[in-house]
């Protein structure tokens, strides 16, 4: 499984508005999945937002190791799962993480105006996917030239 952030190729299937799962950890250790939006940031980062009601807020609190993958919504047997840790867990009072995301998914505001909005930064730290039935593979980085 190759770490550090997925490669450059990867940008379009991340940046698009793509359908995503993401699991946390419970606390019995079992895995809890939840269907979500997300932002890729470009960077190493992913983005979720969710409403302080929902079980994986309380999971992410409590242990920060996360899996997200997104499917390409063309075709779902190309794919990518980023494995990293919530490296941030913040209130969104104003909503404008969520509205942001939900400009993405639905080209407009998040419709719950009312909404205690919570954001999670997710700090990729490896990734594995596929496409075409073929495992995705890290293309060598250039180096620094000699």
């Amino acid at each position: 499984m190759p770490t550090g952030p997925p490669p450059p190729e990867l940008e379009t299937l991340l940046r698009g508005p793509n359908p995503c799962v993401v699991a946390t950890v419970r606390p019995d250790g079992e895995l809890h999945t939840a269907a979500t939006w997300y932002e890729w940031t470009g960077s190493q980062t992913v983005l979720l937002n969710m409403d302080a009601s929902r079980r994986r807020l309380g999971h992410m609190r409590a242990n920060p190791r996360v899996a997200v993958t997104v499917l390409d919504a063309d075709s779902w047997y190309a794919h990518v799962s980023l494995i990293g840790r919530v490296s941030d867990l913040r209130p969104d009072p104003d909503l404008a993480d969520i509205d942001r995301i939900a400009k993405r998914y639905t080209g407009r505001e998040y419709r719950d105006r009312e909404r205690d909005s919570w954001t999670a930064e997710v700090r990729v730290l490896r990734w594995h996917g596929w496409s075409n039935a073929r495992p995705l593979e890290a293309k060598p980085r250039p180096g620094p030239s000699s």
